[in-house]
């Protein structure tokens, strides 16, 4: 995961814990896997429409 061992994970979530606190990092995870899940959400409904748009509408494949 980016190169990134425990340790040095370890030493990120200490840093992010005395810089945003005890009350704030809830709030933080939970507003990053919102994005995350929004950010999946979009990819999949423009991959959708890429493969509708490719298909003709209305013309069979066996002409």
């Amino acid at each position: 995961m980016f190169g990134l061992g425990v340790q040095e994970l370890i030493i990120v979530l200490a840093i992010a814990g005395i810089l945003f606190g005890g009350k704030k990092l809830p709030e933080l995870g939970k507003g990053i896997g919102q994005a995350i899940k929004g950010f999946k959400k979009t990819m999949s409904e423009t991959e959708e429409d890429l493969v509708s748009h490719d298909k003709p509408a209305g013309k069979s494949t066996n002409e």
